[in-house]
């Protein structure tokens, strides 16, 4: 027996095979997990920042956002400081190394994206980003 997905079906199996492909061609390209290059970028556009508001950020729970920083910490990108007024917070920044590193990565990241949307021109973006945006907000409305 035959099974055929809808148009709307077709493309929630076309997005979640998409996002399947992405993440592992994203670490092989850039050196790096989509996660852990979020991370860096957003330590990169701040000085320091508290590790619970890194993880709203990133909208990671609290137990990946500290392994993640372990891994980077133990790598020498981050440094991680407890809060000497309060013990529970703590607060994180990029070393200098996290900072060149970061730099390269975004220089990857470009070209992967430009790679995934070698042959769309500038209406198709637009159209492709506008449509991805109602279902975000569509998504986050439900």
């Amino acid at each position: 027996m035959q099974c055929s997905l809808s148009n709307q079906e077709q493309i929630l199996h076309l997005l979640k095979g998409l996002n399947n492909q992405i993440s592992p061609k994203f670490e092989r390209c850039t050196g790096i997990s989509s996660t852990r290059f979020e991370l860096l970028h957003q330590l990169y556009e701040t000085e320091e920042i508290n590790q619970s508001n890194l993880q709203k950020a990133v909208n990671i729970d609290s137990a990946a956002i500290t392994r993640h920083l372990k891994q980077l910490e133990a790598n020498g990108m981050v440094t991680r400081r407890r809060n000497p007024t309060d013990n529970r917070v703590i607060f994180v920044r990029l070393t200098e190394e996290g900072r060149k590193r970061i730099v390269g990565y975004k220089k990857e990241k470009i070209n992967f994206v430009n790679q995934m949307l070698i042959d769309f021109n500038q209406e198709d973006l637009e159209s492709l980003s506008d449509m991805l945006n109602r279902m975000q907000n569509n998504i986050s409305e439900y």
